[in-house]
């Protein structure tokens, strides 16, 4: 492909096989554009590409087909109407996370100034939701990895949004504090899935957790039981098939009201439990 204008250059894109919408923001992101400014699509889709700005855009066409995530090529990633930046030090945050995010607030809706904790934070997505959407909470956040904390205390600063941030395993770092909600996306893909395959610019170590992918979640049943205030919900995200495998942990730690929510795509990907107000 020599010189092109953008309508060509989008066509051509398409052809190779990325998708319409993809094919936009990484042509915009290659102009310097706004991700979502289609409006200058339309408006120059005559106008001929730059050829640095075409070299970039066939570059990161290469990557995409190559499965490395979007949000690594741009290096942001919209999440619960924030604007995330994000690298391959952390997880690309997925849209079906945000169904957690929604359950959490509804949990905490009666509670003034409720403390809250994500787990295996990574970008932050989780966390800077929750404190966007209730400003008065207490929200800590924790990750095993410096690297992740580094992305998501940047993003913090960005937005400007005060969390409390801890370095360890799920809560060990939590001293004796307690929470209304402790909330988790963490790893849960078996350690041989196939599907890993089209994962390999994601860090494993936030992908995967043994034979079955319930290694992490059996840790945080277990621990967080600890740190929740009677009444406090522990809600996390898992696999597609494993909502019924969770439903049982929780239920075997002795939670209550336990149930599942499902992703966008009507699966049960989210299943929580309710720490007994008495026990």
């Amino acid at each position: 492909m020599t010189s092109a204008n953008v309508q060509s250059a989008l066509t051509w894109a398409q052809q190779q096989g990325v998708t319409r919408l993809e094919a936009q923001m990484l042509l915009l992101h290659s102009v310097g554009r706004d991700l979502h400014d289609r409006v200058w699509l339309l408006s120059h889709d005559t106008e001929t590409l730059d050829p640095l700005a075409h070299l970039a855009f066939q570059a990161q066409v290469a990557r995409r087909l190559a499965h490395v995530p979007l949000a690594y090529i741009t290096g942001q990633k919209e999440f619960f109407g924030l604007s995330l930046q994000v690298d391959a030090r952390v997880l690309d945050p997925r849209a079906d996370t945000e169904v957690l995010v929604e359950w959490a607030l509804s949990c905490l809706a009666d509670i003034p100034s409720p403390q809250v904790v994500d787990l295996g934070t990574g970008s932050g997505a989780i966390a800077l939701a929750l404190k966007h959407s209730r400003s008065e909470a207490q929200v800590w956040a924790v990750d095993l990895s410096a690297d992740a904390l580094a992305v998501a205390q940047a993003n913090a600063d960005r937005l400007a949004l005060s969390i409390t941030w801890r370095q360890g395993a799920w809560c060990a770092p939590l001293g004796e504090a307690q929470f209304d909600a402790i909330v988790s996306n963490p790893p849960y893909v078996a350690d041989h899935d196939p599907h890993l395959e089209h994962l390999q610019h994601e860090p494993l170590q936030a992908l995967t957790s043994g034979h079955d992918g319930l290694n992490d979640i059996r840790q945080i049943v277990q621990q967080a039981r600890a740190h929740l205030r009677p009444g406090g919900w522990l809600l996390m995200e898992h696999g597609f098939d494993q909502a019924l495998a969770v439903h049982d942990l929780l239920l075997n730690a002795g939670f209550e009201q336990v149930q599942s929510r499902p992703d966008l795509a009507g699966i049960l990907r989210c299943t929580g439990g309710r720490w007994p107000t008495m026990k």
